[in-house]
């Protein structure tokens, strides 16, 4: 068990701030094309959260041209470079799976102020 967080620790990114499922995040995540590397910034509603450890990882969902894209993003991956937190929300739910059948006003989450 020790040997797992040793080789854990190493590896582990040290700055993640607190997230939480509602949030809204934009993520900066490098991405490569040819020989040139570049940041694209992702922005969306965080839907589900799951900890594992090193493998943390969180769903984004955002809707684009009228259709809802969900991407999975592992915390503690040297490709993602930055995590800024936009807009909190009230939620009562672990997993906020029930947007999915929703949309327009309806999907919006009521902000919250702390």
């Amino acid at each position: 068990k020790n040997l797992i967080q040793l080789v854990e620790s190493n590896h582990s990114n040290k700055t993640l701030p607190q997230l939480q499922v509602g949030d809204t995040v934009r993520l900066g995540v490098s991405i490569t094309e040819g020989n040139k590397e570049r940041i694209q910034a992702t922005e969306g509603v965080i839907i589900s959260k799951s900890n594992c450890g090193i493998n943390l990882t969180i769903t984004i969902r955002r809707v684009l041209q009228g259709i809802g894209i969900e991407r999975v993003y592992l915390l503690h991956s040297p490709k993602l470079k930055s995590i800024e937190i936009l807009r909190k929300s009230k939620i009562r739910r672990a997993k906020l799976y029930y947007l999915r059948t929703r949309s327009g006003k309806a999907t919006r989450l009521q902000q919250r102020f702390n």
